[in-house]
């Protein structure tokens, strides 16, 4: 299947304009951005004008009062009174407006009550001058006590008004600066502007008068492309094809052809002889998902056999998905794959598995069985050895009773391995049942089944709230009696031990090496202690079977209890790990899915 680009001139050209027109439009909404700003810097400075303004007209009208009540007290002639009447009016008007102008600015709100109050008790002030300046209530020393006190209140009337012109003083030279700022700038982003805009209509039109050239480099490669991906068919045992739904007409690449048996071009594609080739089992399916692309929009993935002209059969895979062109016609895009060889290996590997499961119940068998008859011989061997007095001992010379002593101490280890191959081998082997429980009451079991052991030591456990989750009880109990006994065991000499256990619920993201990703929340569990610790190079090893940091002569064990821990984690879908320093304890942390 080939595809030829079709490339309209008329359409190039529509969209290399509007793109320029839409940048165009871009900086003409930055420039109208600008003189909006323009603007509301012109208003702030206006604003700064007319509070001074009005701090003018009420400082002025202040002193129309007092005027005209120092005329009224000394001439009694009632016409020196009507400024002073009418000031109260234009004082209230005046504070109205500044009240309004400073709304959004708290300090010169503060100033301005201040001022306010200053303002009323000048004219309480105003009043009681009045009053005892008349001559039916003269008082001449209260007069003057009056007149002094209003002539303190103006001076901290004039005082405040001063200091608010002053903060106004501060905003105004940087609003002009802004002002001015921004005033200068305007006519160069003007031609700014225009340059702008001037470039790209001369890079527009570049850019069309190289469309042909660049149309013929481009249909070059493509003739160079169309042979690549040919070669690719070949090579990776796949083809395409393309069906328009609207003429039912299918164009087979060449190497569909070839994956038949057949010689490109060797026949006209249709839907009779696309299935021809398909094997008799596989018609009927392949016929069907044909049927359906119309409703699900795609083909999904199809599997079938094809019969070559030869009688080979080859496994093929197809899908494809259903696409509109510009003039409306429905077409489907398809992708073939031999898929012989892949098929056969599937079919070896299956086998394999087959044979791998089989072998793993047959060890699984063997190793159940092997340790269930080791037990019997095991068991005569101490029943034995326990029917020997002491008086029958006393009669030994002393090399037999090491070797008694040492046949009783290679029994009991004997015991101990086959139990712990025996839980080993349940670990793997028993069907997992998952239960929601709350760990809380495995780890109380857990303690319980060593509480003997706890007691000895005089072990303390600190214990924080364990989550409730969907786990094997059994196992994640024989986890919690592990990873504490292990702890217990190898505790420093003439040290309590103290075992901490916390849980906390972290992202997988937080450990992209250790835990799987597909999900995203677990639980961390983190077990620590205060015991001998162990070197940090061995935090790998201890997990592994039968293997032992300390001689069995100093410590018990037979080297299984990690691994356990280890395939009891694993069982869950979860995470081991351990990190210690000698001398200063150990750290086990369990990953457990959320």
């Amino acid at each position: 299947m080939k595809w030829i680009p079709n490339f309209n001139s008329s359409n190039s050209l529509r969209v290399i304009f509007v793109i320029a027109v839409f940048i165009l439009l871009f900086l003409s909404s930055i420039a109208y951005k600008h003189n909006q700003d323009l603007n509301e810097s012109s208003k702030l400075v206006m604003h700064t004008y007319e509070i001074n303004i009005q701090l003018e007209r009420l400082m002025s009208a202040i002193k129309d009062a007092e005027t005209g009540q120092r005329g009224y007290i000394i001439t009694r002639n009632a016409r020196f009174l009507t400024p002073y009447i009418y000031s109260r009016d234009k004082v209230n008007t005046s504070f109205i407006t500044l009240k309004k102008l400073t709304a959004d600015n708290k300090p010169q709100q503060e100033n301005l009550q201040k001022l306010f109050k200053l303002i009323t008790q000048r004219f309480v002030s105003f009043e009681n001058c009045l009053k005892y300046s008349d001559p039916k209530t003269y008082d001449k020393r209260k007069l003057d006590n009056h007149m002094f006190g209003g002539r303190i209140l103006m001076e901290n009337i004039r005082f405040k008004v001063d200091e608010m012109n002053d903060i106004e003083k501060t905003y105004l030279k940087k609003r002009l600066k802004i002002y001015d700022a921004e005033i200068s700038l305007s006519p160069l982003f003007s031609i700014s502007l225009f340059l702008v805009a001037l470039c790209f209509i001369l890079l527009s039109y570049r850019q069309i008068s190289r469309d042909f050239e660049r149309l013929k480099v481009f249909n070059k490669k493509l003739l160079i492309s169309s042979g690549l991906i040919s070669e690719s068919e070949s090579i990776g045992k796949f083809s395409t094809w393309q069906w328009d739904l609207d003429s039912d007409k299918i164009d087979f690449s060449d190497n569909q052809f070839r994956l038949l048996g057949l010689e490109p071009k060797s026949f006209a594609p249709n839907k009779a002889t696309l299935l021809k080739y398909v094997h008799p089992d596989d018609k009927e399916s392949v016929a069907k998902a044909i049927d359906g692309i119309l409703d699900k929009k795609h083909l999904p993935f199809v599997y079938y056999k094809i019969v070559r002209p030869d009688f080979e059969v080859r496994y093929f895979k197809t899908t494809g998905k259903l696409v509109t062109d510009q003039q409306g016609s429905k077409i489907l895009l398809g992708i073939n794959f031999d898929i012989t060889d892949e098929h056969l290996l599937n079919i070896e590997l299956q086998e394999r598995n087959k044979e791998l499961e089989k072998s793993n119940k047959e060890l699984a068998s063997f190793n159940h069985v092997a340790s269930h008859d080791l037990q019997e011989p095991l068991r005569k061997i101490q029943t034995f050895i326990s029917r020997v007095s002491d008086a029958d001992k006393e009669k030994m010379s002393e090399s037999g009773k090491n070797y008694i002593t040492k046949i009783e101490s290679s029994a009991k280890r004997m015991r101990v391995l086959i139990d712990d191959l025996l839980l080993f081998s349940r670990t793997n082997t028993t069907k997992k049942e998952f239960i929601k429980v709350n760990l809380n009451e495995l780890l109380s079991n857990a303690e319980s089944e060593l509480a003997e052991m706890i007691e000895e030591k005089k072990a303390v456990i600190k214990v924080s709230k364990l989550p409730k989750l969907s786990v094997i009880p059994y196992q994640v109990e024989q986890l919690f009696i592990n990873l504490i006994g292990n702890s217990l065991k190898y505790s420093q000499p003439d040290i309590e031990p103290e075992i901490s256990i916390s849980s906390e619920k972290v992202n997988s993201s937080d450990y992209p090496e250790i835990l799987e990703q597909s999900v995203k929340k677990f639980h961390k569990i983190t077990f620590t202690d205060n015991g001998m610790g162990f070197d940090p190079q061995f935090k790998e090893t201890i997990f592994i079977l039968f293997q032992r940091l300390h001689s069995k002569t100093d410590y018990p064990g037979t080297g299984i209890g990690l691994a356990i821990c280890k395939k009891i984690v694993e069982n869950h879908k979860g995470h081991i790990t351990a990190d210690s320093t000698l001398g200063k304890g150990s750290t086990f942390t369990v990953f457990l899915p959320d």
